[in-house]
């Protein structure tokens, strides 16, 4: 792990215009982070990409509208081209509840892998926790685009933190997905206190302060060729702002870089 990234949903706030992108990658620089992950663009992805560019931020892969990769491919791949990335991601698919949704989604999703694959680039999906639900065929999501999605140009946006919440063995997956994880998104978990021990709620959280064994986790990702490391944290930032929050981040994983 030589760099880190953000996923920019954790700031959303703060790139709604211009001005506030440039000024959100400068204060990203600054706690640390030299890459990006988008989460849409306010504004058009040409300046996106441009202020990017000139603020020294890389970006290593998209949330995007998968509906526009299957119906206008050309022109989605073109608006990450604009961006400086040739991974084309999906943020996520809570609206697939059957087996038969999923296998439908698998035949678009392998159609964009190859034409994308034709480019040189990938296509990548960000799992939640609702992909570890048994579906009607005894399978879950998860064990069906693990046997489905193109091995080749299909690639997993693995959080840690939706396969813990899942209940999942983070490690585990990591292992079984080798070689299909281009980004990794780190995320950890807490635990509320209550006054009964069953009542507690799980929560998202700064890496280092909850209870993901990072350690372990980190290893695996090396051992198995992750490319981007790329940190999220959805809300529960520390004192309301997310910068500091992603700063106690960064400190903490930089024990790990190299």
């Amino acid at each position: 792990m030589k760099k880190l990234g953000v996923q920019l949903y954790t700031i959303r706030d703060y790139m709604q215009d211009e001005e506030n992108i440039r000024n959100s990658f400068k204060r990203l620089k600054a706690i640390g982070i030299d890459q990006a992950q988008t989460a849409g663009c306010a504004i058009p992805y040409e300046d996106f990409g441009r202020i990017a560019k000139e603020e020294g931020i890389e970006i290593v892969g998209t949330h995007d509208n998968f509906t526009s990769f299957v119906e206008d491919f050309e022109a989605a791949f073109h608006r990450h081209e604009l961006l400086g990335t040739k991974i084309m991601g999906m943020g996520g698919a809570g609206f697939i509840q059957t087996a038969e949704g999923i296998e439908a989604f698998l035949k678009d999703a392998n159609e964009v892998c190859r034409k994308v694959g034709e480019k040189g680039g990938k296509f990548t999906f960000h799992n939640h926790s609702h992909e570890f639900v048994l579906r009607d065929n005894g399978k879950t999501m998860m064990d069906m685009l693990y046997e489905g999605l193109d091995k080749e140009y299909g690639s997993f946006c693995l959080d840690t933190y939706w396969v813990q919440h899942g209940g999942g063995d983070v490690r585990a997956w990591m292992e079984k997905l080798a070689g299909r994880i281009d980004i990794l998104h780190l995320k950890d978990m807490g635990r509320l206190a209550a006054s009964n021990p069953n009542d507690g709620w799980q929560y998202i959280t700064e890496i280092g302060r909850g209870q993901l064994y990072w350690e372990g986790i980190i290893k695996t990702a090396e051992e198995i060729g992750v490319k981007y490391y790329v940190i999220e944290q959805d809300g529960n930032w520390m004192n309301g702002d997310p910068f500091e929050s992603l700063k106690i981040s960064v400190d903490y994983l930089s024990r790990f870089m190299k």
